[in-house]
């Protein structure tokens, strides 16, 4: 079977770009979302590039997995755990104690999130094994 690492790195990218249309557009929560999931699949590619395992939703805790084959930059890790915080909350009504998700959302969270996860999938493209 073909490894698949490539490909997540990929969508990785197309995600990134999703969240910058939906930070322009006014969804915030949205944005943060994507953000996250653009930081979790550039983990998973690379992950799977090395012949790991590329599966979970925690961008922290799959980074907490490379760190003992790769030199990971100090600020990753606390990237990853503000990114991993959007997963649920960005989506989901209940995350809150009342109102929508985009009530707490604000252009900054959704600037945030987009610098945290381009800082990742950058990271981790240059990293990844080429085919």
């Amino acid at each position: 079977m073909a490894n698949r690492g490539r490909d997540r790195l990929e969508r990785a990218k197309r995600d990134l770009a999703h969240a910058e249309h939906a930070r322009q557009a006014g969804d915030y929560e949205w944005a943060a979302f994507a953000a996250q999931q653009a930081a979790e699949k550039a983990v998973q590619g690379l992950l799977l590039g090395l012949g790991g395992e590329g599966c979970g939703h925690s961008v922290l805790r799959s980074l907490e997995g490379l760190r003992a084959r790769l030199d990971l930059p100090p600020a990753f890790l606390d990237a990853a755990r503000r990114l991993d915080r959007h997963d649920i909350l960005a989506r989901h009504p209940d995350g809150f104690p009342a109102g929508l998700p985009g009530e707490y959302y604000t252009e900054r969270d959704a600037t945030e999130a987009i610098d945290d996860a381009r800082a990742v999938v950058e990271f981790f493209e240059r990293a990844s094994p080429r085919p």
